[in-house]
């Protein structure tokens, strides 16, 4: 049996040191020599091992670039759109809730049996239109007895005025009494004053002296119960003066329950407050109706004109502000699954303050809302359209790609071949986005097949899918 192996060993190297002996025995002598033979073929068979490796390792590296440059000169199919230069809308999206712009709650304000509806549910009514009768016979009765009272206080206004009239022309005759009972009593003064003078000259009796004298006296007493009368005319008159005041402001109260009356009665028709959209019918013909009750007779909801409430975060307060100051902003809503064009509107309304929980800001929009596709209480999308950006360069959304490097597209050059161009975006509107830097308008890009090419690959532009080409 042989020693020899066919491939290299693991040989303890201690155990082919020389062995310092007088005589070596004959059979180390010829184990030595084969085993260092040993050693030098395994040495060897690891040297051919690695350049094997190496071989190998380097025909894989040629094999690799052999593919990709197969792949560059291989024509990649791809869908391109060409880069283009237009006015692009700064906006800003949300979602937003439909809110119509005023509601009423209809409710009556007398008692009574619901004798009549004019409307039906969920039917538009104009401002004004009759909705409920109340049965309005004891207000009408309520009116006629406070015309009736009206009556009977106007009939003691004017006999009142009657009495201050003969009051007056009381005071007026007791004032000639005076002047003629005090003409009277001066004519008597002087007849008491002669006969005085006569009696002192011995040329009359004294009895017919005082009898003289006790009718000046006489006189000016008659005067004096003129004048009394006078002032007791005068007090009538007063009283009969405070008599119509009396009446008149019974009038003016009867006045007034007669204006209860008439609005109590008012009150038994009901009509629209608002041209709006009728909601459920509460009550039907023939029931009850209580004055004042909780709950309402109808609601109508004015959808036309008609809010959209969204919130925006609080950092774009700065841009509502600033693009807001040069006019009213517009803003478009578009209801899910709706196929027609938004709907046309105008921000008419910024809160006053920041939501501290959500950090947002409330708006709205208010719509005329002409054709009714806005509904209260509806989930829209909401476009604020801030401004414009004149001239700039835009490409289809799906082109722009995304790398280590950034963001970047793939640009066909005209002699069909692809170069991986850097860019910088900005805003995106719908399915395009804006390029601010690293394209020119008319330049193809690539929108669908990207995921194929690699920089200086040809490429084979292909029509869109569903295009006519």
């Amino acid at each position: 049996m042989s020693v020899l192996a066919p491939f290299p060993q693991i040989v303890d190297m201690r155990c082919l040191a020389p062995v310092e002996t007088t005589k070596p025995s004959s059979l180390a002598a010829q184990i030595v020599p084969r085993f260092q033979s040993i050693i030098q073929r395994g040495r060897f068979s690891l040297l051919i091992l690695s350049l094997a490796y190496l071989c190998s390792a380097c025909n894989a590296s040629e094999a690799e670039s052999s593919r990709k440059e197969a792949g560059k000169k291989r024509a990649v199919p791809v869908v391109v759109a060409t880069a283009t230069q237009k006015t692009i809308p700064i906006q800003l999206s949300a979602t937003g809730t439909v809110e119509a712009y005023s509601t009423v709650s209809v409710k009556s304000q007398v008692g009574g049996q619901l004798t009549g509806v004019y409307f039906q549910q969920g039917q538009n009514v104009k401002k004004g239109d009759l909705l409920f009768k109340i049965d309005s016979r004891p207000l009408q009765a309520a009116l006629m007895q406070a015309n009736a009272a009206k009556a009977k206080d106007l009939a003691l206004v004017k006999q009142a005025q009657a009495n201050v009239l003969k009051s007056i022309a009381q005071v007026n005759q007791a004032k000639a009494n005076v002047v003629k009972d005090k003409a009277q009593a001066t004519n008597a003064d002087v007849q008491a004053q002669r006969y005085a003078s006569l009696l002192n000259k011995g040329a009359i009796s004294k009895e017919q002296a005082q009898q003289y004298q006790t009718s000046a006296d006489a006189q000016q007493a008659t005067v004096k119960a003129d004048e009394g009368g006078v002032a007791n005319a005068q007090a009538a008159v007063a009283a009969a003066q405070a008599d119509v005041q009396n009446a008149l402001a019974a009038v003016a109260s009867d006045e007034a329950a007669i204006d209860n009356a008439k609005v109590q009665l008012s009150y038994s028709s009901i009509y629209s407050p608002i041209a709006g959209r009728a909601g459920s019918l509460k009550l039907n013909q023939g029931n009850l109706v209580q004055a004042n009750a909780t709950d309402p007779l109808i609601t109508i909801s004015q959808i036309r004109p008609i809010y959209v409430n969204f919130f925006i975060p609080q950092r774009l307060l700065p841009d509502i502000k600033k693009y807001s100051a040069n006019g009213k902003l517009e803003v478009d809503a578009l209801p899910p699954k709706d196929a027609g064009h938004p709907v046309r509107g105008e921000l008419t309304f910024v809160d006053s303050g920041v939501n501290t929980q959500t950090g947002t800001i409330q708006l709205k929009g208010t719509f005329a809302n002409a054709d009714e596709r806005l509904f209260p209480g509806q989930f829209v999308n909401v476009v604020l359209k801030l401004s414009e950006e004149p001239n700039a360069i835009t490409v289809p959304s799906q082109a722009v790609q995304s790398g280590q490097q950034g963001q970047f597209v793939y640009v066909v050059k005209p002699d069909k071949t692809a170069e991986m161009r850097p860019i910088t975006v900005g805003d995106s509107v719908k399915n395009e986005t804006v390029i601010k830097q690293g394209l020119k308008s008319g330049e193809q890009v690539v929108t669908d097949g990207q995921f194929n090419l690699v920089a200086g690959a040809t490429v084979q532009v292909k029509p869109e899918v569903g295009s006519k080409r």
